[in-house]
């Protein structure tokens, strides 16, 4: 395994540089970064100390700074002691501004202004915490999306994962012998989506989530039969109702959220979501 010292520096949260960084290096097999986080990065003081970190741990510097000074001061220090300094967004700020005849304004966490959109997450945020494993039901119309699934489908985070992105989700549990929510048959504003996933990789989760209870294997819920009995079930509800499925046996959350966005996004435009 091949280490090596990578420096992200951001003058926001650093959220994006985290996301593009980890997108590139898990692209490469063999090799851990050794990552030194510098975010709000906003001052020369505060650059000065990162400049510290880069001369004694010396390797790959990516960065978000916006102000020119700052991105300067870098871009000489690491021309100096010989280190890749990598600015990730200005070949997109760029594009963006040829395009578009404008100038980008520099300004600094511009995507986390407390606006219209950024409340809007946070009611969805708390429109997921309300809805969570069928909790709320009685105003399930409010959603955007109602995910159905057995136990351990990730319901939940996958929820938490849309309301970030500004969709406003809810989620109900498939439990043998109990009925689903008699408000679910009168929705018709939100996409009803099904999760389901392989009944052995649903097991194997199943019986990991039990130990960490520290609570035995004998109780139906890790019984081969019955979950596979659960799965088959529930497939035969969502086929009968029409709802799209996705498997999520092989999915990161990431992923299933993202086909869910395109489900809506197809909802929206007329298009088939099945």
């Amino acid at each position: 395994m091949r280490e090596f010292h990578l420096h992200l520096v951001s003058d926001a949260t650093g959220e994006t540089i985290n996301s593009v960084a980890r997108a590139c290096v898990i692209q490469f097999d063999q090799v851990r970064p050794i990552e030194h986080f510098w975010n709000l990065v906003r001052t020369e003081r505060q650059l000065e100390l990162v400049l510290d970190a880069i001369r004694a741990h010396p390797g790959l510097v990516m960065f978000t700074l916006v102000d020119e000074g700052l991105r300067r001061k870098l871009q000489d220090f690491c021309r100096e002691v010989q280190v890749p300094c990598i600015p990730v967004l200005d070949p997109l700020i760029n594009a963006l501004a040829a395009y578009l005849g404008l100038e980008s304004q520099r300004q600094p966490g511009r995507q986390h202004a407390l606006d219209a959109e950024y409340f809007g997450r946070m009611d969805a945020m708390d429109f997921a915490l309300s809805h969570d494993d069928g909790q709320s039901g009685w105003d399930l119309h409010e959603a955007d999306v109602v995910l159905l699934g057995v136990s351990r489908t990730s319901k939940t985070p996958t929820c938490i994962y849309l309301a970030n992105r500004g969709v406003k989700a809810a989620n109900i549990p498939i439990v043998p012998g109990c009925p689903l929510p008699p408000e679910l048959a009168k929705l018709t504003r939100p996409l009803i989506v099904g999760l389901t996933k392989d009944p052995d990789r649903l097991i194997q989760i199943r019986r990991n989530r039990l130990k960490l209870l520290n609570q035995g294997e004998t109780s139906t819920y890790v019984d081969p039969e019955v979950v596979r009995a659960e799965v088959t079930d529930a497939r035969r509800m969502f086929s009968r109702n029409g709802w799209p499925v996705i498997d999520v046996s092989r999915r990161s959350i990431e992923e299933t959220a993202a086909e869910i966005m395109m489900l809506l996004a197809r909802r929206q435009g007329g298009g088939p979501v099945t």
